[in-house]
């Protein structure tokens, strides 16, 4: 395995972990055998399951665990004087070859990484049907965290990454388009240096700019739109990334706000909007602003757009039909503001326009992406409202999980020497499950998982058809009898004597078992609004173990 990243190393650790170090060498503890639990108290999200994602970065970690020189070196600068030398020493020897880790496979449900699950929960409100990309890099804390968010998404299910050097290191596919910037560069006409495309099949030299101001023309009879309304600045932007990118042309088409205009023909379903519309403004502008009826005409098939798209989908247009009479077909549209339904339906109304007067079926069907600080709730009113969108560019809400930005992870040690050990607190949330564990997933008769069940170690494994005893760690009275018709063993050993003994699989393959992880669970448990929790217990055996030892342990109180 590839050496981990940079800043994955021995001193990426909080100060007591070192200090506490030092202790246990003082006292002899060094060969002393722990175990401990690494655990989430809450599922993320308000949600009800956790996808379990980093195993690949904990077995990079062991693998090359190394205090170098230079570590040692700032440890005998920054901690006490009077620490002995010996423990440097120790510490430039230490490995971690004495050490075994247990692990659920990683891309499965139930335990932790936000960042997957996040993604994951994205993937299950657009649908199958709808691509997802992730444009969160310059949103991210960092640049580690942009590499971390562009894997996770993609293990999640999300279909790309805007992120070049994620496409490389981990093989996600890299998509993007353009920057308003890009259009806002060029002022008119004249900033065409070149104009000349070859044609895709017989090479002969295509005039694009000719093309596409004659294209304009055209259009501007079919969508009732006079070009010079449209700014010629963004056709110039996007004539010259056409020349550059002819059989991938993906356009940004609402940089602009310029004089409203009126597609003529819209299907009636869209006179609901006559009310006004939210946020038909450019980027350049606020998000906030609302029609007022008097600006609408709603008689005789009519439609108004409101602002964002005018100057952008006539242009783009235009520049799609000069690039077809040069053998190419245009890819799609981006829109990054506005009403993202009601702008999304007339985009995909006004290709079909197009696609119908000029004959050009494939028109109909060209992609819209739609971006703007996308969320879940975001996605599941889009859907609600029938939207054409094909593709959503998410960022913020995904790479820095704006909903719920830090998992609770616990990590407790639960035995010693093969001693039990508990942490017992008035907060019964708090509570440890001591000892040694294995974890078993048991599946009802309708191939659904069912339960997910904690033993002690040493309890032989549940049976298929046997009747199991399943019961909540600390409620006597919750408890049931399972029949499972499945059972999975989950934990498995991935590293064991200084090696790793189960190398983890392609990303490819880890995302495949996140979708196929969460179509073992029920769709209540998966749903967005008040999902049913999802089951976890204990054997009989470990809940009066847990139950014993806690006697054992806590303290007896005296009345006076």
């Amino acid at each position: 395995m590839a050496r981990q990243n940079g800043i994955v190393q021995p001193l990426l650790t909080d100060l007591y972990q070192i200090t506490m170090a030092y202790a246990y060498w003082k006292s002899g503890k060094v060969a002393d055998t722990a175990v401990f639990d690494l655990f989430f108290r809450a599922n993320p999200f308000q949600g009800e399951f956790t996808i379990f994602a980093g195993l690949e970065e904990c077995l990079k970690f062991l693998e090359n665990f190394h205090y170098s020189d230079s570590d040692i070196e700032y440890l005998v600068q920054t901690l006490p004087a009077d620490i002995e030398p010996e423990f440097f020493e120790y510490l430039k020897d230490l490995t971690c070859k004495d050490i075994k880790l247990s692990a659920i496979e990683e891309g499965s449900v139930v335990f932790p990484s936000l960042m997957a699950t996040n993604a994951a929960r994205y993937r299950m409100v657009a649908g199958k049907n709808v691509s997802l990309l992730e444009f969160g890099l310059r949103r991210a804390q960092g640049p580690d965290g942009g590499l971390s968010a562009s894997k996770y998404s993609y293990i999640g299910g999300f279909d790309g990454t805007s992120n070049v050097l994620a496409g490389k290191m981990f093989h996600i596919p890299v998509k993007g388009t353009h920057a308003h910037s890009f259009v806002t560069s060029f002022s008119t006409l004249d900033d065409l240096h070149t104009v000349i495309l070859r044609h895709a099949e017989t090479q002969k030299q295509c005039n694009l700019l000719e093309l596409a101001v004659d294209w304009r023309r055209q259009l501007s009879a079919v969508i009732d739109v006079s070009p010079e309304e449209a700014s010629d600045g963004e056709l110039a932007a996007l004539i010259s990334y056409a020349q550059a990118f002819p059989s991938g042309f993906l356009a940004l088409v609402d940089t602009y706000d310029v004089k409203r205009y009126n597609f003529q023909g819209l299907p009636s379903r869209h006179r609901q909007h006559t009310n006004g519309h939210s946020g038909y403004n450019s980027n350049c502008g606020s998000n906030g602003r609302r029609v007022r009826n008097s600006t609408i005409r709603s008689t005789c098939g009519y439609s108004t757009v409101e602002r964002t798209l005018r100057s952008g989908l006539l242009n783009f247009c235009a520049v799609a039909l000069a690039l077809n009479d040069c053998g190419y077909k245009a890819v799609g549209i981006r829109i990054d503001s506005g009403d993202l339904a009601y702008l999304s339906v007339l985009a995909r109304d006004t290709f079909h326009q197009v696609a119908e007067k000029f004959q050009l079926p494939w028109f109909t069907n060209l992609t819209i992406v739609a971006s703007n600080d996308i969320n879940e709730e975001t996605i599941l009113s889009l859907h609600e409202q029938g939207h054409a969108i094909d593709c959503f560019g998410i960022g913020t809400h995904l790479v820095t999980c704006q909903r719920q930005p830090a998992l609770g992870c616990v990590y407790k040690l639960v035995e010693i020497n093969g001693q039990p050990r508990i942490k017992l607190s008035q907060d019964v949330g708090k509570v440890t499950i001591p000892g040694h564990k294995e974890a078993y997933r048991l599946f009802g008769a309708d191939g659904h998982a069912l339960i997910d069940l904690l033993q002690r170690s040493t309890e032989p494994a549940p049976e298929v058809g046997q009747k199991v005893l399943c019961r909540h760690p600390f409620q006597e009275s919750k408890r049931a009898y399972v029949i499972p018709s499945k059972v999975e063993h989950l934990y498995k050993v991935y590293w064991t004597e200084g090696r790793i003994c189960i190398y983890p699989k392609p990303l490819v393959e880890v995302r495949e078992r996140v979708q196929s992880s969460l179509r073992t669970l029920r769709q209540d448990i998966k749903r967005n609004l008040n999902p049913t929790p999802y089951k976890v217990a204990v054997s009989d055996n470990l809940y009066t173990f847990i139950h014993e030892l806690w006697l054992q342990n806590a303290p007896i109180g005296e009345l006076s």
